[in-house]
């Protein structure tokens, strides 16, 4: 599969998103012929706790983990290795894919509520901050996978440029419909006299540029994506565009493509997706 190395690692804790996630895991890692990973990480508590404490927590999840390995291989996959960590999720999540030197983390964001997510946070969402390789979060729900439709936003920055490669390969599998969204939130409403023309020919420039970029990503998916440029911010356009699908469509985005400053007035744009949105979002992050 274009954009993927050998291994995919998948996180799993039992949860409905957990088993979703488990379904798009595995379908990728069949397609690809990309070992398959799969991690689950007990939660441990404090030093001082009674040994027996830990040793029950730990066995409760190599029991998570051996009934999460054996339906996979029930249902015809194969598992290359089980991982069992103890400690935070996030932290042990992202420094075992660093040790197996994995391509893609496919996790689930644990259902829960929009409020809720935002007030507390997930694990998913840490992830999806601190991960060195892309990060592909599946939500609860039925028809989620595989993605009949892909939404890639563009800035033209590194990072969205490899989220726009690799959703493209993933949809090149399924026979997915492509989506380019550009957002460009400083681009001033069209003015009169002089200032007119110029601003119709920036916007003309970011149109040549996207259908470049269409033309690239259609050599991956197989077909051409259809293009949009918009005015309004990067995180709502993306949205906008996944709703009033029958089913939700996957979204792809880079994960720092913002500039710093306006990162910080605007918050995180994959973020603000990661949270919304119904469907599958991959996050690739910046490579320093």
């Amino acid at each position: 599969m274009n954009g993927f190395s050998e291994r995919i690692l998948l996180s799993t804790d039992g949860s409905e998103d957990a088993i979703r996630a488990t379904e798009a895991a595995l379908d990728l890692a069949n397609r690809s012929g990309s070992e398959l990973h799969v991690v689950h990480v007990w939660t441990d508590v404090p030093g001082f706790a009674h040994k027996f404490v830990k040793a029950e927590l730990r066995r409760q999840g190599q029991e998570k983990l051996d009934e999460q390995v054996g339906k996979i291989e029930d249902s015809g996959g194969r598992v290359t290795q089980a991982h069992l960590r103890g400690g935070r999720t996030s932290n042990e999540i992202i420094a075992l894919s660093d040790e197996i030197g994995t391509g893609l983390l496919v996790v689930g964001s644990r259902g829960l509520g929009t409020v809720k997510r935002i007030l507390m946070g997930s694990h998913s969402e840490e992830i999806v901050h601190h991960a060195h390789v892309p990060v592909l979060v599946i939500r609860g729900g039925e028809s989620l996978w595989p993605p009949s439709r892909i939404v890639m936003g563009e800035d033209f920055s590194d990072d969205a440029r490899r989220a726009g490669d690799l959703a493209a390969s993933i949809g090149s599998h399924y026979g997915s419909r492509g989506l380019l969204v550009y957002a460009h939130p400083d681009l001033p409403e069209m003015p009169e006299g002089e200032a007119r023309e110029e601003i119709q020919d920036m916007r003309e420039r970011d149109e040549a540029r996207l259908e470049e970029r269409a033309t690239e990503l259609e050599g991956i998916l197989g077909s051409r994506p259809d293009i949009r440029v918009s005015d309004g911010y990067p995180a709502s356009v993306l949205l906008e565009a996944v709703q009033g699908e029958e089913r939700p469509s996957f979204v792809a985005v880079g994960s720092q493509g913002l500039s710093g400053v306006r990162r910080t007035r605007m918050g995180s744009v994959s973020t603000k997706v990661v949270t919304a949105s119904r469907g599958p979002v991959l996050v690739c992050p910046r490579v320093e």
